[in-house]
């Protein structure tokens, strides 16, 4: 699934958020492992800052949480599709199960109506009484293989580009669920999260493609990325972060 750039809006569908989500971080997966990816659902305004949602946590702060991946969203449409996908995986209870409800990816929003292919890096949005901007796509780690108990699943996400995408948050507010997003500002609509998703997946040196995305607002992790690939002409090692191996 690739994409070159957003799908054309639909004027007649509504974003909106379907339910909020936070959680505290906890052992998880294996010995001095701590993760925050088990979201729960909860109601009324939940205030949104700089470091995320009131109440919610992340276990690795040196690749989770921060401002650049305040708040982490992700498209319920897709739930459907991992369901008929996994319902062939070995042993799929534990994935099925998950995939009843919101918060089996981790994500703080659920949303209806958008995805990677509709949204845009530098998109600035109005979430309730809150302003953020999308500033990355999210890269599955080892911890989705566990919670879901399929050992390939982090490999499956990025394959997919159904990997969700991470907001920091302009304007301080509340969010809750029922929230129309309203689109402000689409300042580099040739740049899906879809897109970048696929270049970082299809292990993309091209340098002129490299060039032109180091001239979005990258934040430093991406940054570090692609500028690496343009200087190196080769590709990162996903070991670490696919199964949990050090390189």
């Amino acid at each position: 699934m690739t994409a070159a750039q957003p799908r054309p809006e639909d004027d007649s569908a509504t974003i909106r958020t379907r339910t909020v989500l936070t959680g505290r971080a906890v052992e998880f997966g294996r010995p001095g492992a701590r993760s925050g990816i088990a979201k729960q659902a909860v109601s009324g305004p939940v205030s949104a800052g700089e470091l995320g949602l009131t109440g919610d946590e992340q276990g690795d702060l040196r690749v989770h949480g921060g401002p650049d991946k305040a708040v982490h969203c992700y498209a319920w449409q897709h739930y459907a599709r991992w369901r008929e996908a996994l319902a062939t995986a070995p042993s799929p209870a534990t994935a099925l199960a998950l995939l009843q409800a919101p918060g089996a990816f981790g994500e703080n929003l659920s949303v209806e109506g958008l995805d990677e292919h509709g949204v845009c890096i530098g998109d600035r949005w109005q979430i309730g009484t809150t302003v953020m901007e999308v500033s990355q796509g999210r890269q599955p780690c080892w911890k989705l293989n566990v919670r879901f108990d399929v050992p390939d699943m982090a490999r499956r996400v990025q394959d997919s580009l159904m990997a969700g995408w991470y907001m920091r948050v302009l304007r301080p507010g509340a969010v809750q669920t029922g929230d129309v997003w309203v689109l402000l500002d689409r300042p580099h609509p040739q740049w899906s999260i879809a897109r970048l998703l696929g270049l970082i997946r299809d292990r993309s040196t091209d340098p002129a493609t490299l060039e032109a995305v180091l001239g979005l607002p990258l934040p430093p992790s991406w940054h570090r990325l692609f500028s690496r690939r343009l200087a190196s002409g080769a590709v990162e090692d996903w070991a670490s972060r696919m199964a949990g191996r050090t390189p």
